[in-house]
């Protein structure tokens, strides 16, 4: 089941096509990486499902229906450029903005006050925005984006400002978040944490879609079938099995070579081989690409870098 679904998406402004023909699929209770060089079209696409801009063309649907100002409620949305009144204070910040989305006075009290009990802020109530550090004002606007509990939470950037701790807890914010139910659209370019966070990932590149999918599964299809190995001596004959790519040595009497399967053959017609030539293998591990690496590749040379597999 997914809870958002984009069909041929089109976005111009004057002569700039911002979107081309863009689908997307966002299956429900995941954490969805929308990534894409800076100007690729992820913000167009980000406010179009905010309704703060229209699209020119195509179909956006939430939970199957199509996008209508009912769904503001469903959507939390923490934008890149941090939008709070420094002269507010903070109790007054949440309140406001949560009776915006729908809640009650009663009710946004009580949010308001869990959520800075989570974060160890409850002093915070009444001081102004202005009166706190950068990281302090981020968890501020995070809270403001998560506390009417949506189903669809939209994070731009969301560890620009924060520090390694407070990144790891709002980290683990997001992935508790997700277990009580949320969806998260997650835009960055830190690559570490869509390594670690996403289930799914789609990459815009010059306003079109040029991939989306299952993490792992695109991870496994950029693989380029060699693998790492470290043993003592330096040994290893090639044959029909494997080519030898490179060798380097280690300290202590190691090496370290990487070895290209030959087309058709198999990890274990390689191990085999290497044990045939009584290989003294200290480690032997495939190298699986970074979605990092996929990122350059494919933004470098666009769609032809694709796996037709």
């Amino acid at each position: 089941m997914h809870i958002l679904t984009a069909k041929n998406l089109n976005k111009t402004f004057h002569e700039n096509v911002a979107l081309h023909n863009v689908d997307l699929e966002i299956p429900k209770q995941s954490i969805f990486g929308l990534l894409g060089p800076n100007g690729a079209g992820k913000s167009t696409f980000i406010r179009i499902v905010n309704q703060i801009i229209n699209a020119d063309s195509g179909q956006i649907q939430i939970n199957g229906e199509d996008l209508s100002s009912k769904h503001i409620g469903t959507i939390g949305y923490l934008p890149e450029e941090r939008g709070l009144y420094k002269k507010m204070k903070v109790g007054d910040q949440l309140l406001y903005l949560a009776q915006l989305k729908g809640l009650s006075k009663k009710e946004a009290v009580q949010k308001i006050k869990a959520w800075l009990e989570r974060f160890e802020a409850s002093d915070w109530l009444n001081k102004k925005i202005e009166d706190l550090s950068k990281g302090m004002q981020q968890k501020v606007q995070f809270i403001s984006t998560v506390m009417h509990e949506p189903e669809l939470i939209i994070l731009d950037e969301p560890f620009s400002g924060f520090d390694p701790i407070n990144a790891n807890l709002i980290k683990d914010e997001i992935l508790r978040l997700k277990d009580k139910g949320s969806t998260i659209i997650f835009s960055t370019h830190r690559m570490e944490s869509v390594e670690e966070m996403c289930d799914y990932i789609a990459l815009i590149n010059k306003s079109e879609k040029i991939l989306d999918g299952e993490k792992s599964k695109i991870k496994n299809d950029f693989k380029s079938n060699q693998y790492t190995l470290v043993h003592r001596g330096n040994g290893i004959s090639t044959n029909e099995t494997f080519n030898l790519e490179k060798k380097a040595e280690l300290d202590e009497g190691l090496h370290k070579s990487t070895l290209k399967l030959i087309s058709g053959a198999s990890s274990n017609q390689l191990l085999q081989e290497l044990i045939n030539q009584k290989v003294d293998i200290i480690s032997f591990q495939e190298e699986i690409p970074s979605i990092n690496d996929i990122f350059i590749q494919l933004v470098q040379g666009d769609k032809q870098s694709i796996p037709t597999s």
